[in-house]
């Protein structure tokens, strides 16, 4: 097989929905959005609003936040409508292998292993140094005194507590999911109580003078006042870094083989935990830009200074532990996808087969587990986190943007043409199905850029067109978003490019929504596509060039590394790779074949 086509090899929607699995399905939705909730409401609502109001947005980082949810929102959707199709573990990993190819897969999953890793390794340095903080860093003398690092990008110490946290959420994962959703469930709960407590409480001492603060009354670091001090530029700066905590619901979506009813409880927990987070991060950073002015706000602990201030101390030490227990459901979230992910790869042999092996007493991917946790603790204790999380944050967006993609891909495909390659011609005065190959000449696929054809059903050329357009869509968002990017920066001509980039984008769409869709049944639609889909894949696109070039340096030296492993190992093992296995998925016998080991 040449390298051209093992890369956009493809696995077939039937084939993965008939494959095995040795994973125990026992969550349900409340699991999942417990789940969701937990992974994502952490770290971020305890620090980001003191530190995006008084160094970056101010009051309009309730706006911020706002922006951060609708690009969410948009991937959630798209996630919902994916995660119906394929109830399998891998998350945006499965559907990229479905829809687009293996390389992309590749890319796709290599992401996951990145966003899970560094981030689970920061909300462990994150709770080892807020617990530090309220022993007056009693940990960081103590391993100071053991042995200081003085290595660029590095920690200035070992951070022995961070580990030791990773370790034991590793062995509770390894050991019983079960019983660790449980203990996650209830870590949410309670860190929910904590925001409603945080949001009624302050409700009692806001001050609306606070969002319209004129600038003689601000210091000169602090912007021009009022509710916009550092410009909707510091808004949508914000946003990119706000987009960080909403990171973490997609875990939903990667516990797909572990879900009672994944068709229905995979869209819904995933829109539901989406929902209750934005109402807490909103409600958190409005209420504290009201109580104190925005530049009196403390960018390490915001909401157990707000309160102090105000004098409610027993409040601030209720927050204090309910900052800890939140931290706790955070750090399950983000490591509970890890092993799935490793496990999804593993055994389609992207990567090392011994990672997605299935404990046969505790049914969980047991050496991946501990494996996953010994990396990330590795980071957690030696890391400087704070530009690891910005690529962490990039490669997320990568992500989404593929997920957008695949929602695209897979909506103007039939099912039989994932499944087994079928090519139709269907006019709208025939309702015969002709289901000969046909070898598509630059004359049919320029007709039917707008459907000049008049197909009813998605066919192999219908769906030939809007894979091309949506492809070629995705290019054009890239210098469209360099622009809008720098838009205080343009000038004149700069605009001209813009107006033109839009008006192609507004064509690709128009041809997309003329071809015909899937008529396969799904328990979950994204709404108004391609509409919905391409402003996902704009936004985020859009976010990820306020990163800075050592980011993109880092994020490039990830994907080499990653390249590395799937053109030396991958290319070779993949299941894709072993055509007798192939035959047996296309003629339906795949069942007993396709077994975990």
């Amino acid at each position: 097989m040449a390298v051209g086509k093992k890369l956009n090899r493809k696995k077939t929607m039937a084939g993965v929905v008939r494959e095995s699995s040795m994973l125990d399905r026992v969550l349900t939705t409340t699991d999942l959005t417990a789940l969701g909730v937990g992974s994502t409401i952490g770290v971020g609502v305890y620090v980001l609003p003191g530190a995006l109001s008084k160094y970056v947005a101010g009051p309009a980082v309730v706006v911020s936040f706002f922006i951060a949810a609708v690009a969410s929102v948009f991937a959630g959707l798209c996630y919902a409508e994916l995660s119906s199709r394929v109830p399998r573990a891998g998350s945006a990993y499965s559907y990229a292998y479905i829809a687009v190819g293996e390389l992309a897969a590749f890319i796709v999953g290599w992401n996951l292993l990145l966003e899970y890793t560094i981030g689970g390794a920061s909300i462990a340095r994150g709770m080892s140094l807020y617990i530090d903080s309220l022993t007056n860093k009693t940990m960081e003398t103590a391993f100071r005194e053991l042995y200081q690092i003085e290595l660029p990008y590095l920690s200035e110490y070992i951070d022995f507590f961070a580990m030791f946290i990773v370790i034991v959420f590793s062995v509770a994962l390894a050991c019983g999911l079960k019983d660790s959703v449980r203990l996650n469930n209830l870590f949410t709960l309670l860190n929910c109580a904590i925001m409603v407590l945080v949001i009624v409480g302050g409700s009692f001492h806001i001050d609306f003078k606070n969002w319209s603060l004129p600038k003689s009354e601000v210091p000169n670091w602090a912007g021009e006042g009022g509710f916009w001090p550092y410009g909707l530029q510091g808004a949508l700066q914000g946003a990119a870094t706000c987009f960080y905590g909403y990171v973490g619901f997609d875990c939903i979506a990667a516990s797909g083989e572990e879900v009672k009813n994944p068709q229905k409880s995979l869209p819904l927990a995933i829109i539901l935990s989406l929902f209750i987070v934005f109402l807490a991060y909103s409600g958190v950073s409005a209420v504290l830009t009201l109580m104190i002015p925005y530049y009196a706000q403390d960018a390490n602990m915001p909401l157990s200074h707000a309160f102090d201030v105000i004098g409610w101390t027993p409040l601030k030490w209720i927050i204090g532990v309910g900052a800890v227990f939140g931290m706790c459901a955070c750090m399950f979230g983000s490591m509970f996808p890890l092993p799935r992910i490793l496990y999804a790869m593993s055994n389609d042999g992207l990567i090392f087969k011994s990672l997605g092996k299935v404990h046969p007493r505790f049914k969980t991917p047991f050496f991946g587990t501990i494996f996953a946790g010994i990396i990330t603790g590795f980071f957690s204790a030696l890391l400087n986190l704070q530009q690891l999380v910005d690529m962490m944050t990039i490669g997320t967006l990568l992500v989404y943007v593929m997920v957008a993609v695949c929602v695209l891909y897979t909506r103007y495909q039939e099912q039989s043409d994932m499944d087994y390659d079928i090519l139709a011609d269907e006019y709208i005065e025939s309702t015969a199905l002709v289901t000969i190959k046909v070898q598509h000449t630059k004359k049919q696929i320029l007709k039917q850029l707008f459907n000049l054809h008049q197909f009813v059903r998605a066919n192999s050329l219908s769906s030939y067109v809007a894979s091309l357009q949506t492809t070629c869509f995705t290019i054009t968002c890239f210098p469209l978003g360099l622009y809008l990017s720098h838009w205080y920066e343009l000038n004149s001509t700069h605009w001209i490019i813009v107006q033109v980039l839009v008006g192609v984008m507004i064509l690709q769409l128009v041809s997309i929504a003329m071809q015909p869709t899937s008529k396969t049944p799904v328990a979950f639609k994204v709404p108004l596509v391609p509409l919905t889909p391409a402003l996902s894949i704009f936004i985020n696109i859009y976010l990820m060039f306020f990163f800075d070039i050592y980011t993109w340096t880092k994020f490039i030296i990830w994907m080499i590394i990653g390249f590395a492993i799937y053109f030396g190992y991958g290319i070779t093992h993949s299941k894709e790779n072993n055509p007798e296995i192939i035959n047996i998925v296309n003629s339906n016998q795949s069942k007993s074949s396709l077994n975990i080991d």
